[in-house]
C-alpha cells in the first residue's frame, strides 16, 4: 500500500508539472529546453488519476483542466501563475477561459452540465459575471482521491456507513452469497443492472450474505437505512449522483436496508432509488418489493438450519464444543439463532469455556445468553413478566394439571420429535405449539403461564391484543409480525391477553371490515402454528370463539371458577411461610365466592393492614381487606360469606 501511494504521488507530481508547464508558457515564464518530468508508463497506468480518467471517461483536455484545479490546492505556484496568465492579479484562480487558452486540445463541451466534470461533480463552478470567467475548484473528495486517500464523501458520511464483512457464514448462507455474486457478475455488462432483493426476517444473516458476495466480487459494501433516504426529489437526485460517483471511486455496492423502515411512508423514495441508481444495489426487506421497470432478483434468506446451528455452536465453543453434544442439542432445540448471535453468546461466556467440572454452569450460562438475544427487540413490543410462580401457586383439577405438563413436554421435546423422529417431514403445518387458556378473570391463567415459563427457564412476554388490534387495514398484521419476529430467536413464551379483542364467532362477511377481521385472525393463527416457541392465548369467554379457530390450537385449558374446596386450598397456600398468622380459618374464608386473583389481593391487603398495626394477620384484617376488594369489583359481600369471620 505504501509503495502504491509513493508511485501514485510520483505520477500526480509529473502530471501537475505538465500542466504547470502549460501555465508557464501562457504566462511567458517558460525556460527554454526545460521539460517537465514524465511519469513512467507503469506508474501512470495504475495511478488514481488514470483510474479516475478511465472510470469517468475524461478527455485529455478534461483531465488537464481537473489537474489545473488540483494544482491550486497542492502547489503554491499555481495561484500566481493563474493571475499572470490571465493578466489580472485579481484572478489567482483557474477559469474555463484560462483552460481554453492554455491547455491542449480544448473543447467547449467540457464544461457543459452533462459532461463528466460537472455531471460527476469533479469540479465546482463558482459565482462570476460569466461562465468562462467564473472560478473553478476541484471537489474535495476528488482531491483526496487523486492524492491516494480513500475517504467517504462528507456529504454521504451521515447517511451511509461502511459495512464490515462477516467472519463466518453457515454453508447454506455461503451458497446464497455465491449465487448473489454470480447474479451481479453476470449482469455487470447489461444496460440496467438488476437490483438484488434479500427477503426474510433474519437481518444479520442478510447483511452477512451481502457482505460475503461483495467480497467475492472485490467490492466494498456500504449500508443505507431506508429511513435516511431524502424524501425531496432534488435532494434524492443529488444523493444518487454522489453515491454513484462514490461507488466508482471506492469500487463499492450499496445495501439498502428496508427491514426496520416504514416502507409505506418511504415507498416513493425507495422506488426512485431502486429505479435510478447506476451502481450495484442489494436491498434487504421482510417482504418482496415490486418495481415497475428495473429487474429485481429475489433471494429468500432464513436462519441457519438445525444441523448448521449445531455446527456453528461447536465451532464457536472451540475444543470443548465436541464434549458438550447434549448441551448444544438443548440450545439448538429451543433457540433459533443466526451466526452472530451464536458467536455473541459464546463470547459472553469465554470465562467459563475450558474450565474443569463446570459443564452445567457453562450450559446454564449459555442458556441465559440465548434468552437475552430477544430481549432488546421485545422491550418495546411487549411486557416482560417475571416468572416466579411455581406449581404450588396453582390450584386446579388434575386434568388441567396434566394438560399444562403436556405443554411443557411438547416444548422440551419438539426437536427430538420433529427432527430426529421425522414428524416435521410429514408436513410443515401445525408444528408450532399453541394453547388457549379460557376462564374468568383471576382463575390462574397468567399464573399458569408463569409456571410454564419457570419450568422451561424461558422469558414470558405479555402482549395485550386489545392494544395490538388496529382499525387500519393491515396494521394489526404488521404489529403481530413485529412481535413474532422479535421473539423468534430467543424462544420466548408469548402470552396474548384479551384474545376476545380479535377472536369472535365467525360472522358472515358483509363488508370489507368483516373480511379483514377474519384475515387478522387467520394471520395470528398462522404465525402461532409456525412459531418455534410457545404462544398462549387467554380469553374470558371461550364460547365466543369460533370452533374452526379452536381446531387450529393444540391445547385448550379451561380455568373454571374455583369451588369451596379449591378456594380453601388457595387460602392455605396464599400466605408465605414467613407471614405471622393468628386465628386464620381457611374453611370460613373459602365461603367467600371470589377467584384466586381476588384471594391474592385480599391476603396481601390484609398483610399490610396487620403490618401497619404491628399485629399478626387475623380474620379482622382479612374482613376489612375483603370489604375493600368487594367495593373495588362492585360485588357486595353477603352475610353468609363472612358469617363467623370475627366474634361479635
Amino acid at each position: 500500500m505504501q509503495d502504491w501511494q509513493k508511485l501514485n504521488q510520483q505520477s500526480l507530481t509529473a502530471a501537475l508539472a505538465q500542466v504547470r508547464k502549460a501555465l508557464e508558457q501562457k504566462a511567458g515564464q517558460t525556460e527554454n529546453g526545460k521539460k517537465p518530468p514524465a511519469a513512467a508508463e507503469e506508474i501512470w497506468e495504475t495511478s488514481a488519476l488514470e483510474q479516475l480518467c478511465r472510470s469517468f471517461g475524461l478527455s485529455t483536455f478534461e483531465r488537464d483542466l481537473l489537474l489545473l484545479c488540483a494544482g491550486m490546492e497542492l502547489e503554491a505556484s499555481f495561484a500566481s501563475l493563474c493571475a499572470i496568465a490571465q493578466g489580472d492579479p485579481q484572478k489567482p484562480y483557474p477559469t474555463f477561459s484560462l483552460a481554453l487558452s492554455a491547455l491542449d486540445a480544448p473543447h467547449w463541451s467540457a464544461l457543459t452540465p452533462n459532461a463528466p466534470l460537472r455531471r460527476w461533480r469533479l469540479i465546482e463552478v463558482g459565482g462570476g459575471a460569466t461562465l468562462t470567467q467564473s472560478p473553478l475548484r476541484i471537489d474535495e473528495r476528488i482531491l483526496h482521491y487523486l492524492a491516494g486517500v480513500q475517504q467517504l464523501d462528507d456529504r454521504l458520511a451521515g447517511i451511509i456507513e461502511p459495512l464490515p464483512e462477516s467472519s463466518q457464514l453457515a454453508p447454506s448462507h455461503q451458497r446464497l452469497a455465491e449465487q448473489l455474486a454470480q447474479t451481479l457478475s453476470q449482469a455487470a455488462g447489461s444496460e440496467m443492472l438488476p437490483a438484488v432483493l434479500l427477503c426474510g426476517e433474519d437481518v444479520a444473516s442478510k447483511r452477512a450474505i451481502a457482505a460475503a458476495a461483495c467480497k467475492i466480487l472485490g467490492l466494498s459494501l456500504h449500508l443505507l437505512q431506508a429511513d435516511n433516504l431524502p424524501s425531496n426529489t432534488s435532494e434524492l437526485g443529488q444523493f444518487l449522483r454522489l453515491w454513484d460517483r462514490e461507488a466508482v471511486l471506492c469500487n463499492s455496492a450499496l445495501l439498502l436496508d428496508c427491514d426496520e423502515a416504514d416502507v409505506d411512508r418511504n415507498a416513493s423514495p425507495i422506488a426512485r432509488l431502486i429505479e435510478q441508481i447506476n451502481s450495484p444495489l442489494i436491498v434487504t426487506a421482510q417482504d418482496r418489493i415490486r418495481q415497475r421497470q428495473r429487474p429485481v432478483v429475489n433471494f429468500d434468506v432464513s436462519k441457519p438450519t438445525h444441523p448448521e446451528q449445531y455446527m456453528l455452536w461447536e465451532e464457536a465453543l472451540g475444543a470443548i464444543g465436541q464434549e458438550l453434544p447434549e448441551v448444544i442439542e438443548r440450545l439448538v432445540g429451543q433457540f433459533n439463532l443466526n451466526t452472530p448471535a451464536i458467536q455473541a453468546a459464546c463470547a459472553s461466556n469465554l470465562g467459563q469455556i475450558g474450565l474443569e467440572d463446570n459443564s452445567q454452569t457453562l450450559s446454564d450460562s449459555l442458556w441465559e445468553a440465548c434468552r437475552a438475544q430477544a430481549r432488546p427487540r421485545m422491550a418495546d413490543l411487549a411486557q416482560r413478566i417475571d416468572a416466579g410462580a411455581s406449581w404450588d401457586d396453582l390450584v386446579l383439577p388434575e386434568m388441567q394439571f396434566q394438560t399444562l405438563q403436556a405443554i411443557i413436554a411438547h416444548v422440551r421435546q419438539r426437536v427430538k420429535v420433529y427432527e430426529r423422529w421425522g414428524f416435521a417431514g410429514k408436513g410443515g403445518r401445525g408444528l408450532g405449539i399453541s394453547a388457549l387458556f379460557a376462564g374468568p378473570s383471576g382463575t390462574g391463567k397468567t399464573t399458569a403461564a408463569e409456571v410454564i415459563a419457570k419450568q422451561l427457564n424461558l422469558d414470558l412476554y405479555r402482549i395485550d391484543l386489545s392494544a395490538v388490534v388496529s382499525k387500519y387495514i393491515g396494521e394489526t398484521e404488521k404489529n403481530l409480525r413485529r412481535v413474532f419476529d422479535a421473539a423468534e430467536g430467543g424462544g420466548a413464551i408469548l402470552l396474548f391477553d384479551e384474545a376476545d379483542a380479535l377472536f369472535g364467532k365467525r360472522s358472515d362477511v358483509k363488508d370489507s371490515h368483516d373480511r379483514h377481521a377474519n384475515i387478522e385472525v387467520s394471520y395470528l393463527l398462522q404465525r402461532m402454528e409456525a412459531y418455534r416457541g410457545l404462544a398462549i392465548l387467554t380469553t374470558n369467554l371461550k364460547g365466543a370463539l369460533d370452533s374452526a379457530f379452536l381446531r387450529r390450537i393444540r391445547f385448550v385449558v379451561q380455568f373454571s371458577f374455583p369451588d369451596a374446596t379449591q378456594r380453601a386450598e388457595i387460602w392455605r397456600r396464599i400466605f408465605p411461610k414467613e407471614t405471622p398468622l393468628e386465628g386464620v380459618d381457611v374453611n370460613k374464608l373459602a365461603k367467600l365466592s371470589v377467584a384466586g386473583g381476588n384471594i391474592r389481593n385480599i391476603a396481601m391487603n390484609a398483610a399490610f393492614l396487620a403490618a401497619d398495626a404491628n399485629e399478626s394477620v387475623t380474620m379482622k384484617h382479612l374482613l376489612n381487606a375483603a370489604r375493600s376488594e368487594s367495593a373495588k369489583v362492585e360485588k357486595p359481600l353477603t352475610d353468609s360469606e363472612v358469617k363467623g369471620w370475627i366474634s361479635s
